[in-house]
């Protein structure tokens, strides 16, 4: 009887990881798009309707958190945790949205490289958040917030090499200020990254 007035637990895990494969599903496609400069439309399209897939885990889990009174990591590290999740794919949806909209044809070598840094960010972040669910993956964990913090470094120098090029090279204003708005939600994807592993960090050492 008394089990029955229990509220049923949510697997908040569940969540994470749903949304960490679509970050790096995202991002892969961001990557091609970048990588083969064809097909921008659709694949900026596609970025969209993943990013719109990745808000509805975000708004079950929130809802979820609101209904749960039990939760097995700290509710407010929960939702941090979630929102700078999806904060991440708004990032790489904005990116890939300019791209399409200021009908860009030739891609910066920086941003290629970068959607690669972005890709190897969002494939840790999904084996840390993957490790979430047990304290005895807490090192590799660990491990894998400290690849991310190291990645985010390149994405830093990549923004500043980008930024160089475009001033040095393009005479065009209007190409400048295109591709400097486009570096600049690739690094804020970047940057964000970096915020969702020092929440997993967080969360692991109040464990």
């Amino acid at each position: 009887m008394f089990g029955r007035l229990l509220p049923r637990e949510t697997s908040f895990f569940d969540f994470f990881e749903q949304h960490a494969a679509l970050t790096v599903e995202g991002v892969c496609e961001l990557q091609a798009l970048l990588a083969e400069g064809a097909h921008v439309a659709a694949r900026s399209k596609r970025v969209a309707e993943i990013e719109h897939e990745a808000d509805v885990i975000t708004h079950r889990c929130v809802e979820a958190l609101r209904k749960n009174f039990i939760t097995p990591i700290d509710r407010d590290a929960i939702r941090q945790l979630i929102s700078r999740m999806d904060d991440v794919l708004d990032a790489v949806e904005a990116a890939a949205e300019r791209i399409a909209l200021y009908e860009v044809v030739r891609m910066m070598p920086e941003a290629r490289d970068f959607a690669v840094v972005l890709a190897a960010m969002a494939t840790s972040l999904q084996g840390a958040v993957h490790n979430l669910r047990g304290p005895q993956e807490d090192r590799a964990t660990l491990r894998l917030c400290v690849e991310i913090n190291r990645l985010e470094n390149e994405a830093d120098s990549l923004l500043r090499r980008g930024l160089a090029r475009l001033f040095k090279q393009h005479d065009s204003a209007l190409e400048v200020i295109k591709w400097k708005e486009i570096l600049e939600h690739l690094e804020q994807a970047a940057d964000t990254c970096e915020d969702v592993a020092n929440i997993i960090e967080g969360v692991i050492l109040e464990r």
